[in-house]
């Protein structure tokens, strides 16, 4: 078992993981619409770099353009509430209910992919769940629209990727990755003159680092992927929520409570759980939860898989 996708996706996760470190620390001075509209500007040439690579004939018509056109809106709206998650909540708590998304997509996989869910994977699904319920504790706390924006990123980040397992076989690299740039760039812009700030040099600097971590992370991401079987390397993802204990601490003074180390620890051991089941076999023909393969909650978030498929065929 070559175990060597592993460290390179841990690797990547602490990338991706300093790059919400930047977004929090932008969002407490600007609109999440502001930061995504300049990350997307900044993200196109390096989405340039990538489809030189794609030399596949075609043009940039969808071949499903519905589905095309949800999976944009989607991936507009997942990112839009990562970014204001990221914002207002702690690190921790933002992974915590992110990390439900793989709970989202084996529903999602049933109505969308016609995947069949037995009993284990049902099972782990309810436990996830009641996860999501201990770090949100209702009636204890108050929940916010921080909360509804992370609970929300795990929704449209579960639905993009069921979507691109559907259609994506079928769909050009660059269809899927430039219409979510694209609507990005107009409707962030066009909402970010309500809410403008001047950016000072040191904060456009910041915004051009989260498309640079956001492009650099994903490179990484795609060499874990080469090097190891996905059942390796998508656990990792997980270890974001120690970088979050870490930067939240001693970065912007965040304690993680009980309930949420409880709640993240059920969401995890469910995710775990489901990523078991579907390396297995069984009831899973579609295994969604293990090919999704991007990370959805960026403004340069790009396709990992045909990426892999590429470098494998090498």
């Amino acid at each position: 078992m070559n175990i060597t996708g592993a460290f390179y996706a841990l690797a990547a996760f602490a990338v991706f993981s300093t790059h919400d470190v930047v977004i929090k620390f932008l969002g407490g001075s600007y609109a999440p619409f502001q930061i995504i509209f300049f990350s997307t500007l900044f993200s196109f040439p390096l989405v340039m770099f990538m489809l030189i690579r794609d030399r596949s004939e075609g043009h940039l018509r969808p071949v499903h353009p519905w589905w095309t056109l949800f999976r944009t809106l989607s991936a507009m709206v997942n990112t839009t509430a990562a970014f204001y998650a990221f914002s207002v909540l702690p690190l921790a708590q933002v992974y915590a209910l992110i990390f439900a998304t793989p709970l989202v997509i084996t529903i999602l996989s049933i109505p969308v992919l016609g995947e069949r869910v037995g009993f284990h994977r049902w099972a782990a699904v309810i436990a996830g769940l009641i996860g999501v319920i201990v770090v949100l504790r209702p009636g204890a706390t108050e929940l916010t629209l921080g909360h509804l924006a992370a609970l929300s990123c795990a929704f449209f980040g579960a639905f993009t990727s069921i979507v691109v397992r559907k259609i994506g076989r079928e769909e050009r690299t660059a269809v899927l990755m430039l219409y979510p740039l694209i609507a990005n760039f107009v409707v962030m812009g066009t909402v970010m003159t309500f809410f403008y700030h001047p950016l000072p040099l040191l904060d456009l600097g910041g915004v051009a680092t989260i498309s640079l971590l956001g492009f650099t992370g994903g490179v990484i991401l795609i060499l874990a992927y080469r090097a190891s079987e996905a059942a390796i390397v998508a656990p990792m993802q997980y270890s974001q929520i120690i970088w979050a204990t870490i930067f939240g601490y001693f970065i912007f003074g965040e304690t993680v409570d009980l309930p949420t180390v409880i709640g993240a620890g059920i969401i995890i051991l469910s995710g775990l759980y489901i990523v078991f089941r579907e390396s297995r076999g069984g009831h899973s023909d579609n295994t969604p939860v293990l090919r999704t393969r991007s990370r959805a909650s960026s403004a340069m978030s790009f396709r990992i898989s045909p990426f892999v498929r590429k470098g494998k065929l090498r």
